[in-house]
């Protein structure tokens, strides 16, 4: 077997060619990358840039500049978290476990992310914050956000969402409007032949970024990295994948995480896609893949494997696997779709796992007049309030906060430990 096994090694002169490749003065696709960047400047000042736009006060002066109607939730939040409105983690173990909390070790290096999905709106965060108070509930610590870029600086909302993130203690991902099932940020069809759901099932595979649009995507993300400081950008595409690599080990500080519509569904998927990360890794062993969102059909043991390969790269704790716990009721799964109990048996062995709620708890959701729905995660603003449905929307993210809940107190009874909104939940 051994003999076998050896036949599967790497030769270095493979490996030699492949830099050999990339590093040809001539190579058209690095070309392409680099001319993207150095419009931006080098690779100092576009960091300096990002790194100006995202501090705390520098977005409030933006927003007030712009007369934000966000300024004032804003600072709603702020006072709130000052005032130590929101419920500190071991009075959550208290509330949960009662004096048993006072006995019982926690073991933080196990901790799970809280994660909710999609929170496209800012008002849905103060809302959320409202019932975390009255409840004495967790906030998320990551939230993911799917909603058109474009429409989002109509409103100022990635300013707004930028410093409810950094007030709260969350981190946060964006989605570029780079992408196939959309107009592009330049406004022209991304997938020209791509209608809508009902022809999606012709490009499955293909609907990200075909052709020039992997660079449109390096282009997009530059400008809201340099001009927003937004940093943390989803992934949908292997090539926009293989470029986020390349800009990282470029010395840009990118930093992404890989959609569930990626389709990472098994072991051999996963080890290809943390094999890229540690071949374009930076010298100090870093990546900007920290987030890696598997498919909604793995079982366990596939999430065992892709942490065994995780760890033997050292990407343990940088590559976040995550998890859908609850998908939205509509147009993306089979209901009832329910992982928590799967999350439970893994949580206390594999570090570095993210729980992603993206919809209420199935039972609930069966309820509703509107059922939460991934088709509408895309639907322009006008139209939402055209139809009435932002105050349906609400409602349904709220059904998510609830199911997040759900997941942190399951865990807290099992002794196994969270990662909420660090800010507002504190350890003392």
């Amino acid at each position: 077997m051994n003999e076998l096994r050896k036949k599967l090694e790497i030769r270095e002169e493979n490996l030699r060619r492949i830099n050999e490749f990339i590093l040809n003065d001539d190579n058209p696709l690095v070309n392409g990358l680099l001319e993207i960047v150095e419009r931006y400047g080098s690779v100092d000042e576009i960091n300096k840039k990002a790194k100006e736009a995202r501090k705390l006060e520098n977005l409030m002066t933006r927003l007030r500049a712009e007369n934000s109607p966000y300024v004032e939730d804003l600072e709603w939040l702020l006072k709130e978290r000052d005032k130590d409105a929101f419920i500190s983690i071991p009075a959550y173990r208290r509330k949960i476990l009662g004096s048993k909390a006072d006995v019982t070790e926690f073991d933080e290096s196990f901790a799970v992310t809280l994660e909710i999905s999609a929170c496209n709106f800012f008002p849905w965060i103060n809302e959320e914050a409202k019932k975390a108070i009255a409840q004495q509930d967790l906030m998320p610590g990551r939230f993911i956000r799917v909603r058109s870029m474009k429409e989002q600086l109509e409103d100022g909302e990635i300013l707004a969402f930028a410093a409810a993130a950094q007030i709260v203690g969350a981190s946060y991902v964006e989605t570029l409007d780079t992408k196939g099932t959309l107009p592009g940020a330049d406004g022209l069809p991304v997938n020209v032949h791509l209608g809508g759901p009902e022809t999606i099932t012709g490009y499955f595979g293909g609907v990200g970024m075909p052709n020039e649009y992997a660079l449109k995507w390096v282009d997009e993300f530059l400008h809201y990295y340099t001009e927003y400081g937004v940093q943390q950008v989803l992934n949908i595409n292997i090539g926009s994948v293989l470029l986020a690599y390349w800009l990282y080990k470029l010395g840009i500080d990118i930093e992404f995480k890989i959609s569930v519509f990626l389709g990472n569904d098994n072991p051999y998927a996963c080890f290809w896609t943390l094999m890229t990360a540690k071949l374009f890794s930076r010298d100090d062993g870093t990546t900007p893949l920290i987030g890696f969102n598997l498919s909604n059909s793995i079982n366990n043991e596939t999430m065992e494997l892709s942490a065994y390969i995780r760890k033997a790269f050292g990407f343990e704790d940088i590559v976040r696997l995550e998890h859908h716990i609850v998908e939205t009721y509509k147009s993306i799964v089979r209901q009832p779709y329910d992982r928590l109990d799967e999350l439970l048996e893994i949580a206390d062995h594999v570090k570095n796992i993210s729980a992603k709620h993206e919809g209420g708890l199935p039972e609930i959701e069966k309820t509703r007049e509107h059922p939460s729905d991934i088709l509408e995660y895309f639907l322009p603003k006008k139209d939402i309030l055209a139809q009435n449905l932002m105050q349906k929307l609400t409602a349904n993210y709220l059904d998510k906060h609830d199911s997040m809940n759900r997941t942190a107190k399951a865990l807290t009874e099992r002794g196994l430990t969270v990662i909420p909104a660090q800010h507002l939940h504190k350890m003392t």
